[in-house]
């Protein structure tokens, strides 16, 4: 099978083609942007049309072929248990 460069559902800082063109070329993200952001001021600017043009051109990876990412929910609390956590953080002053 031949692979294919998409956008990246896991490096994204924007639209996640700096981490779809590192995870093409088997490197690390980080340094992709960094010589992303290198040759923005070497080169006037033009790696940022470019980069444009991409995040328009390159598809997007499908989500089944994604790493597992969790999402973390936080955990549901009542009323009662916010007031007496409330209550209890205002009362421990035995510190001072």
């Amino acid at each position: 099978m031949r692979k294919r460069m998409t956008k990246s559902q896991t490096n994204r800082m924007l639209t996640g083609t700096i981490g779809g063109i590192a995870e093409y070329f088997g490197i690390d993200p980080t340094i992709a942007r960094v010589i992303f952001v290198f040759l923005s001021l070497v080169l006037a600017g033009m790696p940022v049309f470019f980069y444009i043009l991409l995040a328009l051109i390159v598809p997007r990876a499908d989500s089944r072929n994604a790493s597992y990412q969790q999402s973390y929910e936080r955990p549901k609390k009542t009323k009662a248990q916010r007031r007496r956590a409330e209550a209890e953080e205002e009362e421990n002053w035995s510190d001072f």
